[in-house]
């Protein structure tokens, strides 16, 4: 629903929608209005005034498209392909091409509505102030759309809709582990092997279906494949175990078991914290290649990558949600992976690049100082990694020396309490 939700003919269709009950309402109101008050409003006018929209939206839907499309464009040669989807699934984006469509829609219906002579003048007003509330709006989503234009495509802009994506994946994995259901331990024998028929990557989990499936068939469902992870029929993406092995388990809910798991050709950000890591590390990587050789690019990326996985400044982190789903075993996503996701390219195409990899060894020692143990830990033993990479990518021996400097100075500190982070974490 929500991926539907996010499509562009949802809000036009309401248009066309709101234009067909306006045109239906104009025929049953307009006979109760007075017969001389529509005539001195001017409702005589609403022809021409849809006639305008008409022509005109559809010229600036046009535009507007090309306008889109071409930012896309420019986000994935510059950026990542991976951030495309978010300039499409932009609220603001959206919003005014379905208001552009839409209007279209409604100016088109309207004139249709005129044309069949079933109006008097009490109906032609009705349709008339409608007209007027869709020119309001149609001004104010164009003035809005101006001014969003302004970013649309550039890096920062790019980088910020990334970031924003990644933080509100990674704040619901800190929240929800385990997406509400309870850590997989290891998969009992006897345990039912459920695989998908299609091939592709796992983009949502219906933990709620899961659960009711298990409570059916009086077992526990282990999920080994969490969104994000490739599956194949070859490979189960969850097995279940029978409490009562002698109890039978039915094709049926082999099935519903099956459709739980949304797969689809490409990742989505949603319950997928590394997909947005990946594309955040993705941007300071092609920033980092030899054709575009920006480097400050990839800087940004590290202090934007300290800022998603850092605790929120100011404020409590939020407590681990209690298991809402007793029955249904989710894999662990381990702490070393979500940290290679974040810097592994990185410290691999900017290892000798001096002012990259002292920039590394900072938010690695920002991670290590302010966040809980488990990622902590992990950013620490990543960072030996990084600095042995970048040690033997140097060539010039004082940049090597300053780098070991660096180094140790990044994490000479002692590691602080969680709640007196901001005093002592170094600078990212």
């Amino acid at each position: 629903m929500t991926r539907i939700l996010r499509r562009l003919w949802v809000r036009a269709s309401l248009y066309c929608l709101v234009a067909i009950a306006t045109a239906l309402a104009a025929i049953w109101i307009g006979p109760i209005l007075p017969a001389a008050f529509p005539s001195k409003v001017g409702a005589k006018a609403v022809d021409a005034i849809l006639s305008i929209i008409a022509s005109s939206m559809l010229a600036v839907t046009t535009f507007s498209l090309s306008t889109l499309v071409a930012a896309t464009s420019a986000a994935a040669s510059s950026a990542t392909p991976r951030a495309t989807s978010l300039l499409l699934e932009d609220a603001t984006s959206q919003r005014a091409l379905s208001t552009f469509l839409g209007a279209f829609l409604f100016s088109l219906v309207g004139l249709i509505a005129l044309n069949t002579e079933l109006y008097d003048d009490g109906g032609r007003f009705v349709l008339f102030v409608a007209t007027l509330g869709l020119v309001a709006i149609i001004v104010v989503t164009l003035l809005r759309w101006i001014d969003h234009l302004a970013g649309l495509g550039h890096m920062g802009e790019t980088i910020g809709r990334v970031e924003k994506a990644a933080t509100e994946a990674y704040r619901a994995h800190t929240h929800a582990p385990f997406l509400g259901g309870t850590p997989a331990e290891t998969v009992p024998e006897g345990a039912i092997a459920i695989r998908h028929k299609r091939i592709g990557y796992v983009q949502h989990l219906d933990m709620g279906a899961l659960s009711t499936v298990a409570d059916e068939a009086d077992g526990d469902i282990y999920v080994t494949r969490r969104p994000g992870h490739y599956c194949d029929p070859a490979r189960p993406i969850a097995w279940i175990a029978l409490r009562d092995r002698c109890a039978k388990f039915e094709i049926d809910q082999s099935r519903r078991i099956s459709e739980a798991f949304t797969l689809g050709n490409r990742r989505s950000y949603d319950q997928d914290p590394r997909f947005g890591l990946i594309a955040l590390s993705e941007i300071a990587s092609k920033a980092l290649s030899p054709g575009i050789n920006d480097s400050g690019t990839a800087i940004d990326v590290l202090a934007t990558l300290v800022r998603v996985l850092s605790p929120p400044q100011g404020e409590d982190p939020s407590p681990v949600a209690k298991p809402e789903y007793a029955r249904v075993h989710v894999a662990a996503l381990e702490e070393d992976d979500i940290i290679e996701a974040a810097f592994m390219p990185i410290s691999r195409d900017g290892a000798a690049i001096l002012e990259v990899a002292i920039r590394l060894q900072k938010a690695l020692a920002a991670i290590w100082a302010g966040c809980e143990p488990p990622l902590a830990g992990a950013a620490r033993r990543f960072d030996d990694v990084a600095l042995q990479r970048s040690l033997e990518s140097l060539t010039f021996e004082p940049d090597r020396e300053r780098l070991r400097r660096e180094a140790r100075a990044s994490f000479r500190k002692p590691k602080p309490m969680l709640g007196e982070q901001n005093a002592s974490t170094p600078d990212a």
